[in-house]
């Protein structure tokens, strides 16, 4: 079993995926629209196979909320670089491209290095470097089954 897209409203379809393209290296997908409904969106795709659906709608008023706010639900998702150097750098490449940081780089009490961004709409984005699984060590695909590891 694998997550295979998680999927988040915006406002500004084009804008968040240039974010998500630009900064992390996904792959944009076709605009999907139906108008019957006032939905349109885009799944963003990144290089381990996970996916992301921007996703907009003139039907519907989802609730909004203020940039980064903690909440009951969805808290964040993280994006990993694999390596520790690589969330230094992303970060201060988002810094400099006015992006919100709003915490780290840091190391944290289970072992992860990471930084919290704020994408576009407010969406906390962690960046993680080497993967690794709290009390296991770094997460090896391999163990996965159907990951395509050097293992199997």
């Amino acid at each position: 079993m694998r997550i295979d897209h998680l999927a988040l409203w915006c406002e500004d379809l084009d804008r968040m995926a240039g974010f998500y393209v630009r900064h992390f290296g996904a792959s944009e997908g076709p605009r999907y629209r139906n108008p019957a409904k006032g939905f349109e969106s885009i799944f963003l795709s990144f290089a381990s196979g996970a996916r992301l659906e921007l996703m907009r709608s003139t039907a519907l008023e989802p609730l909004r909320l203020a940039p980064g706010l903690e909440r009951m639900g969805l808290a964040h998702f993280a994006l990993s670089t694999g390596d520790d150097a690589q969330v230094d750098a992303l970060t201060a490449q988002l810094r400099e491209a006015g992006h919100e940081v709003i915490e780290g780089p840091r190391r944290t009490g289970d072992g992860y290095y990471e930084s919290v961004v704020l994408d576009p709409e407010g969406n906390r984005v962690e960046i993680t470097g080497l993967d690794v699984e709290p009390d296991l060590g770094p997460i090896r695909l391999s163990a996965i089954p159907g990951s395509d590891g050097p293992e199997g």
